[in-house]
């Protein structure tokens, strides 16, 4: 079962989230997970993956515009319909706690559906995420390392562990696809 995992990130901070996503995806057995930065991310490569999962910091409540870019290329692949039935899954980070991060999560899912792919959030029955996190992915604010604010980088940590929480949803829900699919067709036969 492979993962796919792309973002982009200015200063680190999406990019320390994808890795917390990719530790979670990473926990579930038969995993194998991809992570690159948008700029070194092969779109033809999302063809072979049973998941894809993406973020990026959010822009003004949108998507930045290294993902955005990047995503504006999978017109081959929506044209050949390589990602319909694909689990899909998106995160982002903010500079500010009402920095627009369910509307840039809502603007990554968007592109998703589009391509027929299956979107996983991640639901209230996760503790954390009912009392901070977001229902359409993970979307945290990012802390300013200048700060002493230890609320938003006690949030921020919250969000990674948040992160793994995603990732191994994703994993696990790729792989109860993946099992369903095999009994499909072996009762076909």
């Amino acid at each position: 079962m492979k993962i796919y995992i792309v973002y982009d990130s200015e200063v680190g901070h999406t990019e320390k989230l994808a890795r917390s996503i990719a530790k979670g995806a990473n926990s579930v057995e038969g995993t194998e997970v991809f992570i690159n930065h948008v700029n070194n991310a092969n779109i033809r490569d999302l063809a072979e993956m049973d998941a894809i999962i993406w973020g990026c910091p959010g822009h003004f409540g949108s998507i930045s515009s290294g993902l955005k870019a990047w995503i504006d290329k999978l017109g081959f692949l929506w044209a050949h319909g390589k990602l319909v039935d694909k689990i899909g899954s998106v995160f982002c980070t903010t500079a500010t706690v009402h920095g627009g991060i369910e509307a840039t999560l809502l603007n990554l899912i968007t592109p998703m559906l589009h391509q027929g792919m299956m979107v996983v959030g991640l639901p209230a029955n996760i503790p954390e995420n009912a009392f901070y996190g977001s229902y359409y992915g993970i979307g945290i604010t990012s802390p300013d390392e200048d700060s002493d604010d230890e609320l938003s980088h006690s949030l921020y940590e919250k969000g990674l562990t948040l992160g793994e929480a995603l990732g191994k949803r994703v994993a696990n829900m790729t792989k109860t696809l993946a099992t369903g699919k095999k009994l499909l067709s072996s009762n076909q036969i």
